[in-house]
């Protein structure tokens, strides 16, 4: 098996398959593939022995459903990045984990294992709400990660701490520890607009943080997207600003 990266903004992951080789991804996240692929949809893959694992694996942000690729013949399969950012390869060890955001597992060769990962106290994913269920992901596999934007890598040494807007941590090896604190000051967290909680993250280990979320995204675009009943003209016109903001934002021309 071959894989290759390619592209900045909008990056492409390409696998050519061998004969022996499989990959697992979500339903719906191909973007194209030779005539010599297989596919088989399951909820029994990427770690789940049973229906309570493919349920678990649902609750962390992954599928009930798994597709597995394959290639008897050979072939290439394509994943295509959903939101501008990077694509990011991870060789997974046996006994060894990553915690990484809901939505951030793009596929895994076969022995990946998705579930969930609230890692240290379910305060973090009770007060945290969704965005703070994050996933496990172990091995022995490759995997790939899509994260957001600019990819910000720390190596934390024993003790070291580091405080980030929730919304920014994307993947972090399991050695790290993760928490929920209050962000600092009353009138900080009342009236800064930067939320109440901050997470936490204290070494040993590697972090790796994304500089784009969807939230922020979305917080941008609305000002420029079309109002209810304001028409196919007004829609259209939103569109073109709304592509137009998106190329300012990303080339880094405010």
């Amino acid at each position: 098996m071959q894989a290759k990266i390619t592209g900045t903004t909008m990056p492409v992951l390409e696998i050519d398959l061998d004969a022996s080789d499989r990959i697992v991804a979500e339903p719906g996240e191909f973007s194209w593939m030779t005539g010599g692929v297989q596919m088989r949809t399951t909820a029994l893959t990427a770690g789940a022995k049973g229906i309570f694992g493919a349920i678990g694996r649902a609750l962390s942000g992954g599928g009930l459903f798994m597709t597995e690729y394959t290639a008897p013949t050979g072939g290439v399969i394509a994943f295509a990045a959903k939101l501008p950012g990077s694509i990011v390869p991870i060789e997974v060890a046996a006994g060894s984990s990553y915690m990484i955001h809901r939505h951030g597992f793009l596929c895994g060769t076969e022995g990946v294992t998705l579930s969930t990962g609230l890692q240290r106290s379910l305060g973090a994913g009770i007060f945290g709400g969704d965005g703070f269920v994050l996933q496990k992901l172990s091995g022995p596999c490759t995997a790939w990660v899509e994260l957001g934007g600019e990819v910000m890598n720390y190596d934390l040494t024993p003790g070291e701490t580091l405080l980030v807007h929730p919304g920014h941590v994307g993947m972090f090896e399991a050695s790290v520890n993760f928490d929920l604190t209050m962000m600092r000051g009353f009138t900080n967290a009342i009236f800064g607009g930067d939320g109440l909680f901050i997470a936490r993250l204290t070494g040993p280990g590697k972090v790796w943080l994304q500089t784009l979320t969807v939230p922020n995204l979305a917080h941008a675009l609305s000002p420029y997207l079309g109002r209810e009943g304001g028409g196919s003209m007004q829609s259209g016109a939103a569109g073109g600003i709304a592509g137009a903001v998106l190329k300012d934002i990303f080339s880094g021309n405010r």
